[in-house]
């Protein structure tokens, strides 16, 4: 039997005030360094993994509010951040109940589509369109900053003709938080906002 998954990642940036002291940095990275590599270590395979193919990817979909997924996609978010020296960002809960309030919204379509009108955003949207089973937070973050090599930080643009507001949403200095949520859509389709 043949299952067909499609993920769109929608990541929603917040713009805040700077906020963060050095010691809810220090906090947050020894939460980093001590909590994530434990969840990140073959979380996408549970322990005892069925031979049946399709009841793993089954028992996968039923975890759309793992923690470790959220760390995932935040720890990728700050690994390019740090690479920029930017501090690095927080989940957001209120950011992942708007993702999944969209999401709900494209449930019916699964369209890819943002969830403000062109040029009337408050928020900042990535997306992220994978298919099967096997990709991963990390393999999102990774699209989004391979824009990097046409952003032109002289001038502040893209080159012409090329798309970089992926990665410029995620090292923008002004972005504190991260927030997302992925259902499956009525199509059977995975969506990610």
């Amino acid at each position: 039997m043949y299952y067909k998954y499609t993920c769109t990642q929608y990541t929603i940036l917040h713009q805040t005030k700077p906020r963060s002291t050095m010691k809810a940095l220090l906090l947050l990275l020894i939460f980093t360094f001590l909590f994530i590599p434990h969840v990140l270590c073959d979380s996408h395979k549970p322990l005892g993994v069925p031979s049946n193919e399709t009841i793993y990817n089954i028992s996968k979909q039923l975890c759309w509010g793992c923690v470790g997924e959220a760390l995932q996609f935040l720890f990728a978010h700050n690994l390019v951040r740090a690479a920029k020296w930017e501090f690095p960002l927080m989940w957001d809960f209120e950011l992942q109940d708007y993702a999944n309030s969209w999401a709900m919204r494209r449930r019916g379509d699964c369209k890819l589509e943002h969830s403000f009108p062109e040029g009337g955003f408050k928020l900042g949207e990535n997306i992220y369109w994978g298919s099967g089973s096997s990709w991963t937070p990390s393999d999102a973050v990774s699209a989004w900053a391979g824009e990097e090599k046409y952003y032109d930080y002289n001038s502040n643009n893209c080159e012409e003709g090329k798309m970089c507001g992926h990665y410029t949403q995620i090292v923008w200095k002004m972005t504190r938080r991260v927030g997302c949520a992925r259902i499956i859509c009525d199509t059977g389709e995975e969506m990610c906002s």
